[in-house]
């Protein structure tokens, strides 16, 4: 488990990942539920723990790690961290598809906003989202220690 702040979460680069498309074939994910409130995670931190416990146990842990969340209700998501290889007494996922990447920064509290010049932006590449994800770039404290809190919204297209 990583406990010291400076290697928690490696400092984001935004051009990487700026209107560009990605495609991913059957890229492996541990999978995790996390409880919440209109959206709002209240276990998020055990359910990162807990896997990346079984993550780094596995020595299945990119060097540049992405944690995928698809917001599918108000009172939970379904987590997706990226790993290398299968994660023993984890569930399993793999993703498979096209998608179109936008990078947003500030407070969560902006989401609907996104989503919205996420769906124009798609729209305007002529394409349709068939899912969306959000890849929560840092930890809420890196993303203090950084002064930037990076969103990606990754389009299904």
């Amino acid at each position: 488990m990583v406990t010291d702040i400076q290697e928690c979460c490696p400092p984001f680069e935004p051009e990487a990942w700026e209107g560009r498309e990605i495609v991913w074939q059957e890229k492996k994910f541990v999978r995790d539920r996390v409880r919440s409130f209109l959206h709002i995670p209240l276990n998020f931190g055990g359910v990162m723990k807990r896997n990346m416990r079984r993550i780094e146990a596995a020595d299945a842990k990119p060097d540049e790690p992405i944690v995928l969340a698809d917001e599918n209700s108000l009172w939970g998501a379904d987590v997706y961290i990226d790993v290398t290889r299968e994660v023993p007494g984890a569930r399993m996922a793999t993703i498979s598809g096209t998608f179109l990447s936008k990078v947003f920064e500030g407070p969560y509290s902006q989401i609907r906003h996104w989503m919205k010049q996420m769906h124009e932006y798609v729209g305007s590449q002529d394409k349709e989202i068939e899912k969306l994800f959000f890849y929560y770039t840092t930890c809420p404290r890196c993303a203090k220690k950084y002064g930037k809190n990076y969103v990606v919204l990754l389009a299904r297209v």
